[in-house]
Formats: structure tokens, sequence, C-alpha cells
């Protein structure tokens, strides 16, 4: 019954961001699917499928699933791709990256998220590794990756990221001040080479780590 609850809701949020300009089916077919309303604040639930972000603790947000479905769609992710999230937060995104087909590798600062994530992931049968911990400096351990997206605002794109890039792969990433943040996305052409495209504004929570707004 709750469930049948959101279901045209949800219907309505994938209409809305196909007429925003989304145009991979695959993405669009994925925030049809997550419930969304599973990973926030029953008193929030009337809100769950709003084009909007919302809060979950500890100063952070469930993204708004625009802004979700762009970096998503930005990372151009086929099925076995090998993608790290950096800030796993409510894990909506990871869920995504997971229904894409990625093999997801995500890392959250904050411990009480990263338990919450791994928990709302398990429930929901998503299968992905979580480790708590500083995003900024990547998660070398299982680089290279063939998609890197960073789903808080950084000041500067930090270096360990880009090296954690396989050749072809793609950094996803949102850098600028407190105020706004302009989406980067940044494809490793070769050892030493790097191509960098300049997209739309976005306004992120901030990147806090050794390489993020505390470095």
């Amino acid at each position: 019954m709750v469930e049948r609850r959101f279901s045209r809701p949800r219907t309505k949020l994938v209409e809305l961001l196909r007429e925003k300009g989304v145009k991979d089916h695959r993405v669009l077919a994925a925030i049809g699917k997550i419930p969304r309303h599973t990973l926030i604040d029953t008193a929030l639930h009337h809100k769950a499928y709003e084009d909007t972000a919302l809060p979950i603790g500890m100063g952070q947000t469930i993204s708004q699933p625009y802004t979700v479905a762009v970096q998503s769609e930005l990372l151009e992710i086929n099925p076995g791709d090998k993608i790290l999230e950096v800030g796993t937060g409510s894990g909506y995104q990871c869920m995504v990256l997971c229904e894409l087909g990625a093999e997801v590798y995500s890392v959250e600062r904050h411990n009480e998220l990263y338990h919450r994530a791994k928990e709302a992931l398990r429930k929901q049968g998503y299968k992905a590794m979580l480790k708590s911990g500083d995003g900024t400096l990547g998660w070398s351990t299982y680089a290279p990756y063939d998609g890197i997206v960073v789903t808080a605002g950084a000041p500067v794109v930090p270096e360990d990221l880009i090296r954690q890039l396989n050749i072809g792969g793609k950094l996803v990433i949102p850098v600028g001040d407190s105020k706004k943040q302009m989406m980067l996305r940044i494809t490793r052409v070769s050892e030493t080479e790097y191509h960098q495209e300049e997209l739309d504004d976005f306004k992120f929570v901030p990147l806090i780590g050794e390489k993020g707004w505390d470095g």
C-alpha cells in the first residue's frame, strides 16, 4: 500500500526530469524505480519525489533528483564499469549507479551516514562496496576507476581523484565557492593528458576533507 502511494509521484518526477533535458533512458528508469522516500525522514515523505534536495541530518542532504540524473548521465556508464562515488550520503546516487550496472565503490566521511546508507542499500538489494573515510583522497585500493563522481562542492579538483582514473575514465565534480559550483567533466585521455569540460552551475554541500574545504 505504501509503495503504491508513491508510484504516481515517482512517475511524475521522471517526466519532469525528461522535460528538464535528461535524455539517458537508463538513468530515467533508475530514478523511476528507486524508493527515494525510504531514504528520508517520514515527516518529509510528502516531498520525497519533488525535484529538490532534502535534509538527512549532520548538515547533509539527499541530492536533488535532477542533479543525480545529470551526474549519472555525464559518467556515460556501461554495465560492469568500476565507479567511485565520493560522498555516499543517503545512498540515493549509489543506488542509481547500481541500477546502471556499475560496480560501485563509495566513500562517506560521516560514520553514521555510512552505516545508514549501508543498511539502506542492503534492504533494497543493492550491492556496493562502502567505506567510512576521507573521500577527497579517493579509494586507491580499488583504483583505477572508469568513472568517479563527487557529490559535494570542491574548492579545487583533488589530484588523488585524477590519478585514480582509468585511461578514458571520467571524473564528474562540482568545483567553486560556497555559493555555487560549476559541474566539470574531466576525461583522462592518456597517462599525462586530460580533457576538461565546463558545464552548468549547481549548488552542493561542501566537500570536506584533506583535499577539500578542510585542507
